[in-house]
């Protein structure tokens, strides 16, 4: 398969295992119950892939340090990267790790900025099987009070998502960006029971089960409820062809932000766009004005 083709492909559809799509089908067709208990489970499972080549200067360069979140007692890898007292912090997304955006870290090095990013739990190289979107929050909160303050941040997918809501809840920085982030949580699981090759019935189920199970609406972590909180200034970073998360995330979250500012772009998909020059660029001048 080409690039070109695996940019069309979202990239649960690309990592998920094939038996886990044929027992999923499986279950649907028996119970959709079952199903989504099933899906429930894989929800929470984030997927590894081998480092890119783009990655492992990051790697190799950053000081590396396994930590413990006490408040969800889990480990996490974090990177230290530079040595500037002017720190951004970075956040991936689901199933990336702590170098995921290694071209922005290395732009904002070459501005005077060092990073401090991490591998979520079960993400990269910190322990675990499974984690959900409270643990990247969680330990953005404990990266903040023992290593701010943070100028800025910017994070991906869900990690933006993360990003805004420990914001609205007090992340001290400057300036936020985020980058392909989802707006909607139900739509999240939609689009993952999609990707698992599930019926709509079973999605919602399995936003149902999680609801009761974290003992609140998780739409309530949805991207644009928590930009109504975030008053400093938002780049919103989005492209037209992102198969993963649809751009109507972005319009939808920069209308809810304060000051917000809305970057959208073109053939670059949920991915490429993270090492785009001048995405990259555009990013790192939001910083810096």
């Amino acid at each position: 398969m080409s690039k070109v083709d695996k940019d069309l492909i979202p990239v649960q559809a690309l990592l998920i295992p094939k038996p886990i799509l044929y027992t999923g089908k499986i279950l649907s067709w028996i119970s959709p119950f079952i199903a989504s208990r099933f899906a429930a489970r894989i929800f929470l499972t984030p997927f590894g892939y081998d480092m890119p080549d783009r990655e492992k200067v990051m790697y190799e360069k950053s000081k590396k340090e396994l930590i413990h979140v006490d408040k969800i007692n889990r480990n996490v890898v974090v990177y230290h990267y530079g040595n500037s007292k002017k720190k951004v912090l970075l956040s991936h997304g689901w199933s990336g790790s702590g170098t995921q955006l290694s071209k922005i870290a290395d732009k904002l090095l070459e501005k005077g900025y060092s990073t401090i990013s991490f591998d979520a739990p079960a993400h990269g190289r910190s322990p675990g099987k499974r984690t959900i979107l409270p643990h990247f929050i969680e330990t953005i909160n404990h990266l903040e009070e023992n290593y701010g303050p943070f100028e800025a941040a910017v994070g991906h997918s869900l990690g933006g998502m993360s990003l805004l809501r420990a914001t609205k809840y007090g992340l001290q920085i400057k300036k936020l960006v985020i980058i392909g982030t989802a707006n909607s949580i139900t739509a999240v699981t939609k689009n993952f029971a999609k990707n698992l090759q599930l019926n709509k019935k079973v999605a919602t189920l399995l936003k149902t089960y999680f609801d009761k199970r974290y003992g609140e609406d998780l739409d309530n972590y949805s991207g644009a409820v928590s930009a109504k909180g975030v008053k400093i200034p938002t780049l919103v970073v989005h492209d037209k062809n992102d198969v993963d998360v649809h751009y109507s995330s972005a319009n939808e979250i920069a209308d809810a932000l304060e000051h917000g500012k809305l970057l959208l772009t073109e053939k670059l998909g949920h991915r490429k766009i993270l090492g785009n020059e001048k995405v990259i660029s555009e990013i790192t001048n939001f910083i810096l004005e």
